[in-house]
């Protein structure tokens, strides 16, 4: 029987969209699911939910445990054959909140901080101790299981465990499957997704959309170029910071604008305080999800469960075709996070890049990439850069590596002097307490 083990099964949604998915193929039905978290509740939940899924729609074939805490953990982990990532360490209260509201003091303002600039910083470096030990012990009791990290940071997590440990890994993320069909919705070019072609390429939440052809092989990015421009000029909307990418740079990419307003020096700036509005930037937005996620979490639960009638279809988050392709050896393609093996080559090869990927018996195969456009490969050397010293940090526990980061972080670097940045990681490493105890 394949045993999936969701590490993070406290994040419901999550966890009912990518169990649920298995449920719904009929290669993985019948395994066995552990769901494990340090949340009670929320661990409760996810197996009230996920076990009306099983009930419903597969005939209970599949066998759902769970594991609560860290002594447990390793329970949960062993003979597993795939492993779901999807924690969040410090959660929203009290880390995220630190992580946005220090740097507010500073005049640092931030949209989501959780995979660039001081906020994703904070949030790698305290996840990295937590999958160090997860590493650690999937090594010795399930030494040849699948990773499949959902978490953010993914360029820093991911490269960190596909670096230093020895557990096979994957990074995944719905912007590649999504970034085509969004920015057709933005443009109301709808119809051109039927049978159309895309070839995308960088690095996680800045992975570029290289070419864009409709079926008939037609290449779409004169037309985009162009309706991008004029609707950036005439009206604002929701998606400006990516098309003005797409005006300076030529290309699209794949996370939403609200993301990539803070991974560059473009927009967010002190001095500048109109291009908020301009580009219609909406600062402090994680912590307004969060919140309106935990009010509304009981009313979403019951309308989940539905009187006991829930049902689910399958979702295309990739975690489902990988477990098919890899068990089937049924060949699959996904756009996955990976070391930078030479794929893209003008990015450093410590990189952990986005790229197409073969999925079968054998693993995940990543496909080889080339040059990308220099100013594309340009901007994913300033998130790169970021990336790479976090890891350091964490790997040597040495918070120079912390100041570095953060000093050569795009946004943050635009706005403040050295020794505000070296005073505002100080300060957020003491609020942030034991979950920084190796900089202490």
């Amino acid at each position: 029987m394949i045993k999936i083990t969701f590490i993070g099964a406290g994040s419901t949604v999550f966890a009912r969209n990518v169990l649920g998915d298995c449920m719904c193929t009929p290669a993985l039905r019948e395994c066995e699911i552990a769901l494990y978290d340090i949340d009670k509740n929320r661990l409760e939940d996810s197996e009230i939910i996920l076990k009306a899924i099983n009930k419903n729609i597969n005939e209970s074939r599949a066998e759902i445990k769970t594991y609560l805490g860290v002594e447990n953990r390793k329970g949960a982990l062993e003979n597993a054959d795939f492993v779901v990532n999807a924690i969040q360490v410090g959660g929203y209260s009290p880390s995220t909140i630190i992580d946005f509201e220090i740097p507010k003091k500073y005049g640092l303002n931030q949209t989501i901080a959780d995979t660039l600039g001081i906020g994703g910083i904070m949030r790698a470096l305290r996840t990295i101790p937590v999958l160090r030990d997860i590493a650690r012990e999937m090594e010795e009791v399930c030494p040849d299981a699948l990773f499949l990290n959902y978490t953010n940071p993914m360029s820093i997590l991911t490269g960190y465990m596909q670096r230093y440990t020895k557990v096979r890994t994957v990074g995944l993320c719905h912007s590649v499957q999504k970034c085509t069909e969004e920015l057709f919705t933005n443009l109301g070019i709808e119809e051109q997704l039927e049978g159309h072609t895309e070839y995308i390429a960088g690095i996680n939440h800045m992975a570029w959309l290289l070419e864009i052809k409709d079926k008939t092989g037609k290449d779409l990015y004169p037309m985009i170029r162009e309706m991008a421009k004029n609707k950036n000029a005439k009206e604002k909307h929701n998606d400006m910071v990516r098309f003005e990418y797409i005006n300076n740079f030529g290309y699209y990419c794949t996370e939403s604008s609200e993301h990539n307003a803070e991974y560059n020096n473009f927009f967010i700036k002190n001095r500048y305080p109109e291009l908020i509005d301009k580009f219609n930037i909406p600062l402090d937005e994680y912590p307004r999800r969060c919140e309106k996620q935990i009010a509304e979490w009981e009313e979403e639960k019951a309308g989940i469960l539905k009187n006991g009638e829930i049902t689910h279809e399958r979702s295309l988050e990739y975690a489902s075709y990988i477990m098919e392709a890899i068990v089937t050896n049924k060949p699959y393609k996904i756009g996955g996070n990976v070391m930078n093996t030479g794929l893209i080559a003008n990015l450093v090869e410590d990189a952990c890049v986005e790229v197409p990927c073969l999925v079968d018996g054998s693993g995940i195969n990543p496909c080889y990439v080339g040059a990308l456009p220099t100013q594309l490969a340009a901007m994913n050397m300033t998130n790169i850069n970021v990336q790479l010293l976090t890891i350091e940090a964490a790997v040597k526990k040495d918070r120079n590596y912390i100041y570095q980061a953060a000093m050569l972080d795009p946004h943050t670097s635009s706005e403040l002097s050295v020794a505000d940045i070296k005073k505002m990681c100080d300060e957020l490493i003491e609020a942030h307490g034991e979950y920084m105890a190796d900089y202490q």
